[in-house]
This record gives structure tokens, sequence and C-alpha cells, in this order.
């Protein structure tokens, strides 16, 4: 049997499943008509709203750097540092509703066979905020979107009825999706923030509003490291610096823990996985964990701003994946999702040297003969 790189993820088809998360890699027609010649199976546009949006002065995006010989984390480049992470602040995509809705449409017809699927963003706490969640899922997806992304994630909005403040609260979660649900003729996923303790609680309240499937996870809020010498944020504007997003390598097992909360809470859900992948091997663990897609950011945005390179990795290393498993039958995503789901565990279930001896942690009851007794 030959291998088959296509997925079906809640309802639609991906030649792949491997995506461009919302990003500024995805924030043009020109950037995500080229990611779809380099190969991806999809896309998730930058994030939509209706809000008027500002970003700050200056840099919004840098990349953080670290060197074998001392673990100094800086965003100055230097020679012989590797990659750690990127740092964000900038918000969701400044240009308005009006200017997406064409170019989703000509995307669409450039590649009817790939996924576009539209991120976007509303407010909370009010009807008006739920009609205007709903005026973007219905103008998006009737301009030829494939599906949607609920964007419950962003760490750093200018508005706090936004982004994460809605993933954080599970009551916000249900009803936005619920209200998006009503609407909308495609799929519907929501992303969460990884800034809660259990996220499958959240998860669990999208979807019960109705949602096809969960991303996450999205960067980690975080401040930019201090310049020794200087005694400022590495970057800021006029000496001030908010909290902003930490993507990238560094959040791999961060988001992969996450990720297992969710799988192991709901087995039978769907789930795309987002933080720190560049290769075959990141991708494959969320793929192990549950999750049917995998979406990509940081390393795509140091590859020629859509990771034509990465993609190349990912689709030779699938290949290569698929070929050592032959023998085992696996000619497909499908055949070996979700595997190591339940090597997941909590601590107390882990092997001691001496279990008879061992309680969870506690100690026995009082009253009570021993074994032997």
């Amino acid at each position: 049997m030959s291998a088959n790189r296509s997925v079906n993820f809640t309802g639609i088809e991906f030649e792949n499943p491997f995506l461009l998360s919302s990003a500024p890699p995805t924030e043009s027609e020109s950037n995500i008509l080229r990611a779809f010649e380099a190969g991806w199976g999809g896309v998730v546009t930058k994030t939509i709203g209706l809000h008027p949006v500002a970003n700050v002065v200056g840099a919004k995006a840098k990349f953080l750097r670290t060197s074998p010989d001392d673990a100094h984390v800086s965003m100055k480049k230097r020679s012989g540092a590797a990659l750690h992470s990127s740092w964000n602040w900038e918000l969701i995509s400044d240009k308005v509703l009006d200017w997406w809705l064409p170019r989703i449409g000509r995307i669409k017809q450039a590649f009817p066979d790939r996924a576009l699927i539209a991120s976007i963003m509303a407010g909370s706490g009010s009807d008006k905020e739920l009609r205007n969640w709903q005026r973007l899922a219905r103008e998006c997806q009737d301009a030829g979107a494939d599906g949607l992304e609920l964007n419950f994630s962003c760490p750093h909005m200018d508005r706090r009825d936004m982004g994460s403040n809605i993933g954080k609260d599970e009551g916000l979660c249900s009803v936005v999706t619920e209200a998006v649900k009503e609407v909308a003729k495609v799929p519907v996923w929501c992303k969460l923030t990884p800034t809660t303790a259990e996220i499958e609680i959240e998860a669990g309240a999208c979807f019960r509003g109705g949602a096809d499937a969960i991303a996450s996870s999205n960067t980690f809020p975080s401040l930019p490291p201090i310049d020794l010498d200087s005694l400022e944020f590495e970057i800021n504007v006029d000496g001030l610096v908010s909290t902003g997003g930490l993507g990238g390598p560094a959040i791999l097992p961060l988001s992969l823990a996450k990720m297992a909360q969710m799988t192991r809470a709901f087995p039978d859900r769907s789930f795309s996985g987002i933080g720190g992948i560049s290769n075959f091997g990141q991708a494959l663990s969320y793929i192990l964990l549950g999750c049917g897609t995998v979406q990509v950011c940081t390393a795509a945005m140091l590859d020629q701003a859509v990771g034509p390179n990465v993609i190349r990795r990912l689709l030779t290393g699938l290949d290569a994946f698929l070929e050592r498993h032959a023998a085992d039958g696996w000619t497909r995503v499908e055949d070996f999702r979700g595997i190591r789901r339940d090597r997941v565990v909590a601590q107390s279930e882990i092997r001691r040297p001496d279990a008879s001896e061992y309680h969870s942690g506690f100690e026995t009851a009082e009253g009570y003969a021993g074994a032997d007794g």
C-alpha cells in the first residue's frame, strides 16, 4: 500500500496535515498564495476583526537566541547562537473585514483544493459583540473560507474583553462558540490560551457550545529580557513594555502538556496542535498525542516568511516515517494518531521502587492491620 499524506479533519480535506498558523506569515494575500505554492496543506489567516487596530510603534516581533557556553538568552544577534524562541506583542490584523473578503475569494479561486481557515475575533459580554462574531463568521464563509478559527487565545489584546480573556472563561467560551455555530455552515475551531490551569475545562465548554475542534496553544504571556548594559527591556516603546507572547522551540514541552490534558479528557474529539514545531519529529509528538493536524509559525517566519524549507522537511519526514512503518500497516496519519495519548498519567501512577509500600503520597489509614497482621 502506498503512503497517503492527506487527512480529513473536521470534515475538511487537507492535502497534508501541516498548516501555517494565524500569525504574521498569513497576514497578506501574497504570503498565503506563496505558502500554498510551497506545499502547505492549509493556512489559517491572521485574525480578522471589526474593531479598530493600531499596533505599537517600532518592532512588533523579535527572536530570542541562546548560546551553549553561557545559556544567555537575548534578542541580540550573536555568532553561534541558536534559536530559543520568538516574542511578539503584535495585535490582530489591522486590515478591515472588507479588505479580507475579496482576498479570501481570490485565494480560494487560485487554490481550490487547499484549505483556507479564517481566524476571527470580536469582543464578549454583550449581544452586540456576539452579533459581531456572527457577522465575521457569515461573511468569511460566504467569501469562501473552508472553516473558522475563533481566537480565544491572543495574550496581549488592546481590549480586555477579547482574546485570552475569553479563553480563560468557560462561560464565554461556550456562549461565543454557540453564537458562531448558529450561523456557521463550515467547521468551527476554537483556539485556546495556555494560560489556564485546567485547559480541558475551557475545551469542554467549547465543545458544549458546538465546536468541531480545539487548536492549542497560542503563545505564552511573557516579558522580553532586560539588557545588562542599558538596563532597558530589549524591546520597548519609550522605555515601556507590556506582556507579549513567547513562541518557538521554548514552548514545545509546555504546549505538549496542555494538549495532553485535552486529548486525554476528550479522546474522541478533534485537535490541532501548535507550539515549537519546525521538523517532523516535533509535529509527530502532537499527532501521537491525538492531533489530526498541526500548525507552524516561528519556524516559518525565519524561513522566507512562509516556510518553504520547513514544509519540505515536514513532508519528507512524514513520507519517511510512513515508509519505515509500512510493515505495521501505517499508510496515513490516522493509523498512528493518538497512540501515545494514554502514556500520559498522573504522577502518582508512575511506578515506584516498591509499589506495595506507596499509597500515592498518603500514609496508610490508621486502625487497620497490615497484610500479614
